[in-house]
């Protein structure tokens, strides 16, 4: 056979084809496109469990700050209505209209006194509530960030 006539042949036939090596190779993708979306539901998994875990933290913190807040909210409740009935009981016994003067001036001083430490009493238990409230959630958040940056 001539060159020319060797090289048409050639051009026009068609290639052998294994199909072993395509499935080997299909097999072979299919497994590690499994093995990624194994590994990607792990990770959503683990990261979801751990959200559900600080909601119910932060939750509970919740809880248990606003019982605080609403116990110093009643004592001091308790306390004004106290004062303001022992301050009663002694303008129903003065005797004159000067020791009336007096008796009001003193208890809305001791009042004033006693709701400006209240104030701090309650503005320094709700400060501790959002500080207890916020750090699983802020703690939570830097997780997820730090485990962003790695992925």
């Amino acid at each position: 056979m001539s060159k020319t006539v060797k090289q048409t042949s050639d051009a026009f036939s068609i290639p052998a084809f294994d199909a072993t090596a395509v499935t080997d190779q299909v097999r072979e993708f299919t497994e590690k496109g499994v093995a990624q979306s194994k590994e990607a539901y792990a990770k959503i998994k683990d990261q979801a469990e751990a959200a559900q875990k600080t909601l119910e933290t932060t939750f509970e913190t919740a809880q248990s700050n606003g019982a605080a807040l609403s116990l110093k909210a009643l004592a001091a409740l308790r306390a004004n209505t106290e004062a303001s009935f022992a301050h009663i009981e002694a303008l129903i016994g003065v005797k004159s209209f000067g020791e009336v003067i007096e008796l009001q001036s003193a208890f809305v001083r001791k009042q004033a006194e006693a709701i400006s430490g209240q104030a701090k009493e309650f503005q320094a238990v709700a400060s501790k509530a959002v500080e207890e409230i916020s750090a699983p959630v802020k703690s939570a958040v830097e997780k997820a960030i730090k485990d962003v940056k790695v992925a």
